[in-house]
């Protein structure tokens, strides 16, 4: 059986997206988007039917935010982007989906052969 797709979740990006006062507790509202990650991960998202591997890398203030049933945790040692890349370039030939809105990440990602869709693929709010 293929391995599902591997959708790589940019924290400080989707958090970032919306002006919610997430800046006043990061490591809060990384865990808030992993707690809404779950649903995706058995239900899919918009064009793409479930199960999902979700990967969610923090990096900075949110590191230590904890993998939970569906949604796995990266704490990334230095800059969030390079772990991402890293994943990617770890994935293979397997079909690799980044959720970030960071153009020089989509570039980065887009060139070891990873889709790239916005925040808004998972931003419910």
């Amino acid at each position: 059986m293929d391995a599902p797709l591997l959708v790589i979740v940019d924290a400080a990006n989707v958090v970032g997206s919306v002006p919610d006062g997430w800046w006043q507790d990061r490591r809060g509202a990384a865990e808030r988007l992993r707690d809404r990650l779950v649903a995706y991960a058995e239900g899919g998202l918009p064009g793409r039917a479930g199960p999902l591997e979700i990967v969610l890398v923090v990096e900075g203030a949110a590191r230590g935010v904890a993998s939970v049933p569906g949604v796995r945790a990266v704490s990334a040692p230095g800059s969030g982007d390079d772990r991402m890349v890293e994943l990617v370039a770890e994935a293979g030939d397997r079909d690799v989906l980044v959720v970030t809105a960071d153009r020089e990440l989509r570039r980065r990602v887009a060139e070891l052969g990873a889709e790239v869709t916005g925040p808004r693929t998972v931003r419910s709010d």
